[in-house]
């Protein structure tokens, strides 16, 4: 099978070395030479400069890791070609040519998996099966942290020529740190309306957002409320569900979860059961997951865990939570 790989920056260069690890050999790389990271980890493999030039050698599949501003520019004539399509999240920066790319997909029957790769953490894996099984109740309310700071992402850059932190390559907050966007919804299903605030709050040198809250109704009538900074230290990446019955909580740092199931009486007494992660768990493996999910999908062998439209939802409510913080009224995404 034959891999092009477009961009080489910290999350390509990851699934370059997911995809040796995964014993994929026959991998093209298409550069445009901006990336700030050194060569040396990419000799032996070959370059193309030019896409209708690498596209021309037939990948079947493409992965997609260039800045936020510049994926459909490779992802539409991709799945022009017939190639099926990891594509990094978010889909976009706008809504623009979204529906062009799901035409040419549509069209040549190519296959897109979006990488939010949180949907194959064991940890969140676990509370999304005890979710389903009823343990802690019906839910009716969620709260998601993702807090980090955006200086010490990359510590080879200066923080502000990263995508992240630039408006024009698609960045800000509520774009790069979109998974609590995707994985409630994954959990809870639709949302109907939410509202936030959020803005360029720290005295970080960027163009973007770099704070958010966001509060979120679904279509079931929990409510849910999301964190976004760039400015937190330590790292907090976290999610706590309360039940009628029980409350959940998951730690991204530690790959634990946790299931607090209320007493029947209130003389009984009731202790957090824990779920670690598989031994030796790594940040990797999730990577990991996806990428032999992907290899799967090429081969016909699975319908995509993250599809395009959930990847569309996903971008919908990023933008929506800008458009709130910006006009200071609640948006509607369904319903009434």
């Amino acid at each position: 099978m034959k891999f092009l790989l477009a961009g080489l920056g910290s999350v390509g260069r990851r699934h370059l070395r997911n995809l040796a690890a995964l014993g994929e050999s026959d991998i093209l790389l298409y550069r445009t030479h901006h990336s700030t990271l050194p060569d040396s980890d990419l000799a032996g493999y070959p370059v193309e400069t030019d896409l209708r030039a690498a596209l021309a050698q037939r990948p079947e599949a493409v992965i997609i890791a260039n800045p936020t501003a510049m994926h459909l520019d490779v992802a539409i004539p991709a799945a022009r070609a017939g190639c099926h399509l990891l594509l990094e999240k978010p889909v976009s920066h706008t809504l623009d040519r979204v529906d062009a790319l799901a035409a040419a997909a549509r069209q040549t029957n190519a296959q897109i998996l979006v990488g939010f790769q949180y949907r194959f953490h064991a940890g969140l894996a676990v509370v999304r099966r005890l979710l389903s099984e009823g343990a802690i109740g019906r839910p009716v309310s969620a709260r998601a942290h993702y807090g980090e700071y955006l200086p010490g992402w990359h510590p080879w850059e200066d923080y502000r020529q990263s995508y992240s932190a630039r408006s024009q390559l698609g960045g800000g907050v509520t774009l790069t740190l979109s998974h609590p966007l995707d994985y409630l919804r994954w959990l809870f299903g639709e949302v109907d309306c939410l509202w936030s605030l959020g803005g360029q709050l720290s005295g970080l040198d960027l163009d973007v957002d770099d704070v958010a809250e966001v509060g979120m109704q679904f279509s079931s009538g929990m409510i849910a409320s999301v964190h976004l900074d760039y400015i937190q230290r330590p790292t907090t990446r976290s999610l706590e569900v309360i039940g009628e019955q029980g409350t959940l909580r998951w730690d991204d740092i530690d790959g634990t979860a946790r299931l607090y199931r209320a007493p029947a009486t209130p003389q009984e007494k009731r202790e957090w059961e824990v779920y670690p992660p598989p031994p030796g768990f790594d940040r990797n493996d999730m990577f990991l997951a996806e990428m032999r999910h992907f290899i799967s999908v090429v081969n016909g062998e699975s319908a995509p865990a993250c599809t395009l439209e959930d990847g569309l939802r996903a971008l919908q409510l990023s933008l929506a939570a800008r458009e709130s913080y910006t006009s200071g009224q609640r948006v509607t995404l369904r319903g009434t």
